[in-house]
């Protein structure tokens, strides 16, 4: 029994993280790549809904509104979630016909967002956050993928220097890895989602979002869900700076992971191979399996504890977990960034590790978010 419990919480991790991987790799030169038409202009609704953004709002509306990017008309629609501290009247100071502001009661991001969608006229709606800055040409590149009538959503790159500084050395170096792999899954027309600050849908696709579903999931996949595909942008790019400390990094993990499954619950018609094919595939493997992998740290560990007389191989497993598990630690107690990257790269696996386990004991009890606040998270 321990041997088995053993292989199983090794081999279902190396699937997510290599075994996923060399799928797409194998299928992607297989399947269809379209030659895509110029974009034609569209009519574009762009929302925000923020939440006490006053040192934010006004930059991200002047990045947003200084994209070169030809369109038939653009609408942007800021949605204060019952903001305190002038993000509505920053917002509103720029005196811009284009932007829309929305001064609402605090009701929860999934509320504000349906609530601002309903007042866009766009024929593809853009969603981002407050927080981040597009590079230039990120506009362009996210709208382009339209011009191919089966992709119904798009999703761009959130790009995290590698400042080296706290965890968010190790969230930089996720993110890059995300980024490959949705490279991956766009050869392969299976991108399973985008990230909620730079992500599009057609308006015609939209579905009301529920509460406590991570809105951005649920957006994208209006696309497959409709039968249409989700395109993975690489040239569309906004830049964040990730969370340094290891307190908001496994708040952030926790949310994100109960939101998460939440939402695959919310969808989990699309988990069905026998209807959606590869696509189900990659949401099994990319949202599925790789949250439940930090999960399966614990047993994996105590298995092979019951396995050191089994031969040399379980002993040198669990001295490379004892090891690993040491590096972490050390990493999570250099407070001042004394030790080499490594370490805190360690710290950081192990904080989303654990965040991400209570996040599924959470969602096992029942229990989700139903607010939203950004800075604590940041």
């Amino acid at each position: 029994m321990a041997e088995a419990i053993f292989w199983t919480c090794l081999a279902l991790p190396a699937f997510a993280w290599l075994g996923y991987p060399l799928l797409l790799v194998l299928v992607g030169p297989f399947c269809r790549r379209p030659v895509l038409p110029a974009p034609i202009p569209l009519h574009v609704s762009v929302v925000i809904a923020a939440h006490n953004e006053a040192r934010h709002i006004k930059a991200k509306l002047r990045n947003l509104l200084a994209q070169r990017v030809e369109l038939a008309s653009l609408q942007v629609v800021v949605a204060s979630d019952g903001c305190s501290d002038g993000t509505v009247a920053l917002a509103s100071s720029l005196d811009d016909p284009r932007i829309l502001v929305l001064d609402l009661p605090r009701q929860g991001k999934n509320d504000t967002l349906n609530t601002a969608v309903a007042h866009c006229h766009g024929e593809v709606l853009v969603f981002t956050d407050a927080d981040v800055q597009w590079l230039d040409g990120t506009f362009a590149a996210l709208l382009a993928p339209f011009a191919d009538p089966q992709v119904g959503a798009t999703g761009g790159n959130m790009v995290i220097p590698l400042s080296g500084k706290g965890l968010s050395y190790g969230e930089a170096l996720y993110r890059r890895q995300e980024a490959w792999l949705r490279r991956l899954e766009q050869r392969a027309g299976c991108c399973v989602s985008a990230d909620g600050a730079l992500q599009a849908l057609r308006r015609a696709l939209y579905q009301p979002i529920p509460a406590r579903v991570n809105d951005d999931f649920f957006i994208s996949t209006c696309a497959p869900v409709a039968g249409m595909q989700v395109a993975y942008v690489d040239q569309a790019r906004a830049v964040d700076y990730g969370t340094e400390g290891a307190g908001r990094q496994f708040s952030r993990r926790q949310r994100v992971t109960v939101g998460g499954l939440i939402s695959l619950k919310a969808r989990r018609r699309l988990l069905d191979p026998f209807r959606h094919g590869l696509y189900a595939v990659a949401l099994i493997s990319h949202k599925l399996i790789r949250r439940l992998a930090p999960v399966l740290l614990l047993p994996l560990l105590l298995s092979n504890l019951l396995l050191l007389d089994a031969g040399s191989f379980y002993r040198l497993a669990l001295l490379a977990q004892v090891l690993a598990y040491a590096v972490a630690l050390a990493g999570l107690l250099d407070r001042g960034q004394r030790l080499p990257r490594p370490f805190r790269l360690a710290a950081f696996v192990l904080v989303t590790a654990a965040g991400m386990s209570l996040g599924l004991w959470h969602f096992l009890r029942g229990r989700s978010y139903a607010q939203w606040a950004p800075d604590q998270t940041r």
